[in-house]
């Protein structure tokens, strides 16, 4: 199928830039004020059931019984976004995920992390663009408190993101990463 056969969603999550006058950007906003109306309910629950069914609805997946969120959790469009099992989120995350997040089994993502799949480009010129980049959190990962990962970013088995740090390439395996911008600490044992 060609880009321009794939409705706008798609496109993002096959990262395609996306264009100020896109004939199809009305229904990124359109999504984002649907996934709005979940999370009112989602951030005001305080039953875990309750919560993993709204999220369900917003990522249009199952999530499991092992995965638990502290919300308010922000997220603009949740159907780019994956979430394994045994996860677990704590509070005042946001996740813009037009460019798509997958978080693997396993993850611990502190309070107030931002998970940012979508970006803008720096010319004057062009940054009405949305430019979307894919967001990996692999297994067993730990993303510290008021920690961002910026468009792109692949997170590697069992790394850690130390508390505040601002990464902006890949986290190989079993490495910390700390600092603005996100520099290797150590390797884990």
């Amino acid at each position: 199928m060609k880009n321009s056969e794939q409705d706008i969603f798609g496109r993002l999550r096959n990262g395609e830039t996306i264009l100020p006058g896109d004939p199809e950007a009305h229904k990124m906003r359109e999504a984002s004020f649907d996934t709005m109306k979940l999370l009112v309910q989602m951030n005001n629950s305080s039953d875990p059931a309750e919560i993993r069914n709204l999220l369900s609805q917003i990522t249009d997946s199952e999530i499991d019984e092992g995965t638990t969120l502290f919300p308010p959790l922000q997220i603009n469009y949740g159907k780019n976004t994956k979430i394994g099992k045994n996860v677990f989120i704590n509070f005042d995350c946001t996740f813009l995920g037009l460019g798509g997040i997958t978080i693997e089994d396993n993850v611990l993502i502190a309070p107030k992390v931002s998970l940012l799949s979508e970006g803008h480009p720096i010319s004057p010129e062009g940054r009405q663009s949305l430019v979307p980049g894919h967001i990996h959190i692999k297994k067993g990962a730990w993303i510290g408190a008021n920690a961002t990962i910026l468009p792109g970013v692949t997170v590697g088995e069992n790394a850690v993101v130390a508390a505040g740090a601002v990464v902006s390439k890949d986290v190989p395996a079993n490495t910390i990463v700390g600092g603005i911008p996100a520099k290797a600490i150590k390797k884990i044992e």
